[in-house]
Parts: C-alpha cells; sequence; structure tokens
C-alpha cells in the first residue's frame, strides 16, 4: 500500500468513519471516476489545487466532477490572489502527486472550500491518494473533516 494511500486511511480512521476505499482501474479524471463506481459525474469530489498568491500556500477546493473552477470566484472566497500550485508545491504541502490529491490526509494543513452542488447528494466519491483509488463519503462528514467551507467559486 503506497503512504498517500495509507495517510488517507489513517484520516479517515482517525475521524472514527468507517469508510471503504475501493481500487478502480482508473480514476485519473472524474468522468473516469464515475464510470468506476457507477454514480454521476457530479458526485465526484474533484481536488482542485491552487497556490495563494500572499500566502504561498496550497488552497483546496472541492468541486462537483462537471463542473469548472473559475479562478476569480476562487480567490475572492480564499480572500488573495491565486495563481497555478506546480506539481512541487502540491506534492511538497499536500504529499499527493497531481492526479491522486485527496480531500484529507495532506502532509501540512490546507484551507478548503466545498462546491454547494456536492451537497445535492446523500454520497460523493474522492480521490483516495492515488489515480486508482477512491472513497465513498456524505459531503457534511468530507466538509467537516476538510473545515472546508461551503462557497461559489465555480464557473
Amino acid at each position: 500500500m503506497s503512504k498517500s494511500l495509507k495517510r488517507v486511511r489513517n484520516a479517515l480512521e482517525q475521524a472514527g468513519l468507517k469508510i471503504e476505499i475501493r481500487e478502480t482501474d482508473n480514476a485519473r479524471t472524474a468522468r473516469d471516476a464515475a464510470a468506476a463506481v457507477g454514480c454521476e459525474v457530479d458526485q465526484i469530489a474533484k481536488s482542485i489545487i491552487f497556490r495563494g498568491e500572499r500566502s504561498g500556500k496550497s488552497i483546496l477546493f472541492l468541486t462537483a466532477g462537471g463542473n469548472r473552477v473559475s479562478a476569480e470566484k476562487a480567490a475572492v472566497a480564499a480572500g488573495e490572489p491565486l495563481g497555478k500550485a506546480d506539481a512541487e508545491l502540491v506534492r511538497a504541502q499536500t504529499g499527493f502527486a497531481i492526479g491522486g490529491v485527496a480531500p484529507v490526509g495532506h502532509l501540512s494543513p490546507v484551507r478548503a472550500f466545498l462546491d454547494p452542488r456536492l451537497t445535492a447528494f446523500a454520497t460523493v466519491w474522492a480521490a483516495a491518494g492515488t489515480p486508482r483509488h477512491v472513497f465513498a463519503i456524505s459531503p457534511v462528514d468530507l466538509a467537516e473533516l476538510c473545515g472546508a467551507t461551503e462557497a461559489d467559486f465555480t464557473e
């Protein structure tokens, strides 16, 4: 088991959540993940990372699989200008590689925001630290676990 997958499993267990992590053939994109688990694309909680221009920190935007993050709206939600988070920054601050960024189990605390679209579902699916692993969770538990603030940041 990869270190990333172990961190996600540990974070879920420490939160007292009994959640099964499912291995798929490919969950690299929201469409691939939705097909793999048999759900709607918008039930996939994509982890999109930006870099805060003033803070230099990673900022997580959890968005429904069919939505795109608006950089302008995301900056308003974050309260600072945002830039692209390169692979090095994402790996250093979250511990995950792009394509498998989980919403939990980060190496450093990450500010998080939640797309209100995700709250329309009883269950959403998120990356579990690799491009092949996902887990199901209620959007309420996801927001609580990530300390995510609901915000309008999509196009």
